[in-house]
């Protein structure tokens, strides 16, 4: 199955954006399932990978940036098994390729919506 989603918002940040989209992904799943998500996101991919967002939760999330997103993943994460791998973004990747289309399109198309968490 494929399915292809976009948002586009305003004030916000590409971490907050590459975070927002797994979740979304993983949001959107019926029933837990194995997955692997692929982004050109280290901020994303190390921060699961590298366990750091599960020591950032023990603390608190002191002194993180994106906590109202980052709680957000955990919860949905943990329905799932999931596993990242990244990929070098503007690569060739056609996949990657098509999510910065996608990516692109969303925030130059109008009609934006307010990123709530954001703090800026």
């Amino acid at each position: 199955h494929k399915k292809e989603l976009s948002e586009g918002f305003v004030r916000t940040t590409n971490n907050r954006m590459e975070l927002l989209a797994v979740i979304v992904a993983l949001e959107t799943l019926t029933r837990p399932v194995k997955a692997t998500v692929y982004s050109d996101s280290k901020y994303v991919v190390d921060s699961v990978e590298k366990k750091w967002v599960f020591g950032w939760e023990k603390k608190n999330f002191k002194d993180k940036k994106n906590v109202d997103l980052w709680k957000r993943f955990l919860k949905i994460n943990k329905k799932h098994t999931v596993n990242f791998v990244w990929v070098k973004g503007h690569d060739g990747n056609p996949l990657n390729e098509r999510c910065d289309q996608l990516a692109v399109a969303a925030a130059e198309g109008g009609n934006l919506k307010v990123d709530e968490g954001f703090e800026g």
